[in-house]
């Protein structure tokens, strides 16, 4: 039989056999979980999902839990995992299935397409978990798969190969006829094979249902498929961050909700340390600043050079502690963090302070 046509049935017999059936997000049509996992497995590893999606559960265990809490509580919670403008969407998700469709997720991959932060291939997984919807899924892992086992050339994120990809993804879908337990299992099993054996840096071939038919391991190529990102010159950014303190308490001010970190709590920064030294200033700081070690957080698109310093608040300068936060600062007693969506290089810095600062 041509390997499209017995792509499917192969497959899906493989992921009953020897697929992932016990992740905290499976075995449940839940929509909720099923979109709460989706989103926070988009870029991000499973070992680092599930300790998140634990506590997101425990804290919003339902769409309208989601919906009317405080984004803070939000970011806050999501602080770590990273690509932040999915928590982000998240919130503003939950709060448009709550108003448009009364806290029930659309059952379509159509509609949920058209929620925010849910893209082609994460509604086909929604829509294919949760409702039995015969839709094809392309992230990631799938179009690793694709690229090995059928030879496709060029970089996955060309439009031009990425198009290729949905059209040959469609191709393979179960037969219309097939059961909604099918298709599940279908999606599921294209997830599962990137994810175990189709890997980056050292694919499984030996316990590959496709072996004899994938173009790379007939010819070798597996480390040549999928194609490589067109290389670029990655640029350095530089920023000065000022650790303020007040006994016990930094000062944290609040992003603006679009950029790095958006609507995360930060430390106050600055383009330059004469700038830094002016803002430390305004805030009732004492004149020196003291250099601490310098740290590199590195993004998809850039890096980013940090420069922190400290500083104590002047007594003398009749500065005020705040108590209570406003909506762009607050001074936050370093015990209280957690409390707050604090930045994954930010908080380290912090952490290893925190015995100096208390």
């Amino acid at each position: 039989m041509p390997l499209r046509a017995d792509f499917a049935p192969r497959l899906i017999a493989w992921q009953r056999r020897h697929g992932r059936h016990d992740l905290p997000w499976q075995n449940t049509r839940d929509p909720y979980r099923i979109w709460l996992s989706e989103i926070m497995l988009q870029q991000t590893q499973v070992s680092t999902v599930i300790p998140y999606y634990t506590k997101f559960l425990a804290r919003f265990p339902d769409v309208a839990a989601l919906a009317n809490a405080p984004i803070d509580d939000v970011m806050a919670l999501w602080a770590g995992l990273g690509y932040y403008s999915r928590a982000r969407n998240l919130h503003r998700c939950a709060q448009a299935v709550l108003e448009r469709h009364g806290g029930a997720f659309p059952t379509s991959p159509e509609a949920l397409a058209e929620l925010p932060g849910i893209g082609r291939s994460t509604a086909a997984a929604i829509a294919s978990f949760a409702f039995g919807a015969r839709a094809t899924i392309l992230d990631g892992n799938v179009k690793r798969v694709l690229a090995r086992v059928f030879g496709i050339e060029g970089f996955p994120g060309e439009k031009r190969v990425e198009n290729a990809m949905w059209t040959l993804a469609e191709s393979l879908m179960p037969a219309p006829q097939a059961s909604d337990h099918d298709v599940s299992a279908y999606t599921q099993g294209l997830m599962d094979l990137g994810a175990t054996l189709c890997v980056r840096g050292k694919p499984d071939c030996a316990r590959c249902p496709f072996a004899g038919d994938c173009v790379a391991h007939a010819t070798g190529r597996q480390r040549e498929l999928p194609g490589a990102r067109p290389k670029k010159t990655v640029p350095t950014r530089r920023t000065w961050m000022l650790v303020l303190r007040d006994g016990d308490s930094v000062l944290l001010e609040r992003r603006p909700p679009s950029g790095i970190w958006g609507g995360l709590w930060s430390l106050p920064e600055a383009a330059d340390e004469t700038s830094l030294a002016e803002r430390a200033r305004g805030f009732g700081a004492e004149a020196r600043l003291e250099r601490l070690a310098p740290l590199t957080h590195t993004f998809t698109h850039f890096k980013l050079d940090i420069e922190p310093r400290c500083a104590a608040l002047a007594r003398a300068s009749g500065a005020t502690l705040v108590e209570a936060r406003d909506d762009d600062a607050a001074w936050v007693p370093l015990a209280q963090l957690d409390d707050y969506g604090v930045p994954a290089p930010v908080r380290k810095l912090l952490d290893a302070l925190s015995g100096s600062l208390v």
